[in-house]
């Protein structure tokens, strides 16, 4: 892989098959990534890649001040969040298939005895993503009403770098299971913002001007998810 340096700053550059140039910056220490199409020089990518180093130095900043969960272990009265949240996780052991249940101020995580972590996080995994299955539907249908398209399916899985993709030509939207702890209006931004993709494919400000229409307080939302703590994975948007 190629690679382009300004200052203290070194950005991994991947030519392939693609029509326009993608900047990214990825947590947690603000790796610097860019996709270029096949035909486009080193140099016009350096001139690119300077022209976004203010950008890229922000996102980088940000990233340096943002909280970090500490790895979780699934123990009892261990911190965990659902729907911007916090919960207190409480472990109760029996010989009987797992589960998950919500209470007041409690996640309940039913497990067979000498579960490893490794099996308890999948478990807590696979309830948060029922869950969004029961969430996301709703917002989908309300939001391409207002904005006046259709998708043809929606997917959850975990994402390293992103909180959502979309993919234009299936009209299929992805979301990242991480979502699941996140405030509400925070998951509903994340789809509009994929929605809109459908009109738009590029972050540009035609894009914007649809961002500012549908939803207005889309910045806020953005920068609520930019402030709360994440963990391995998370965004570049």
């Amino acid at each position: 892989m190629k690679q382009i340096e300004l200052g203290n700053i070194v950005i991994d550059v991947e030519q392939k098959d693609i029509k326009n140039i993608h900047l990214s910056v990825y947590p947690p220490l603000g790796k610097v990534k860019i996709s270029a199409p096949k035909r486009m020089d080193l140099d016009t990518i350096r001139v690119f890649a300077i022209s976004k180093l203010g950008w890229i130095k922000k996102q980088q900043e940000i990233f340096k001040n943002q909280d970090r969960e500490t790895p979780r272990e699934y123990l009892t009265r261990e911190s965990h969040y659902f729907k911007g949240k916090r919960y207190l996780l409480r472990i109760v052991e029996q010989e009987a298939s797992p589960k998950v249940i919500l209470k007041h101020s409690e996640i309940e995580l039913y497990i067979r005895p000498n579960t490893t972590i490794e099996k308890r996080k999948q478990i807590l995994d696979e309830w948060y993503r029922a869950e969004l299955k029961k969430i996301v539907p709703k917002m989908i249908e309300q939001w391409e009403q207002k904005i006046g398209i259709n998708s043809d399916a929606f997917g959850i899985k975990k994402m390293r770098t992103k909180w959502g993709s979309c993919n234009t030509e299936a009209k299929r939207i992805w979301l990242n299971l991480e979502l699941a702890k996140k405030p509400t209006e925070c998951l509903e931004y994340i789809i509009v913002h994929e929605l809109v993709h459908l009109l738009e494919r590029r972050h540009n400000n035609r894009f914007i001007s649809f961002m500012d229409k549908f939803m207005p307080k889309w910045r806020f939302y953005k920068d609520e998810l930019n402030r709360l703590p994440f963990s391995h994975i998370d965004w570049n948007y």
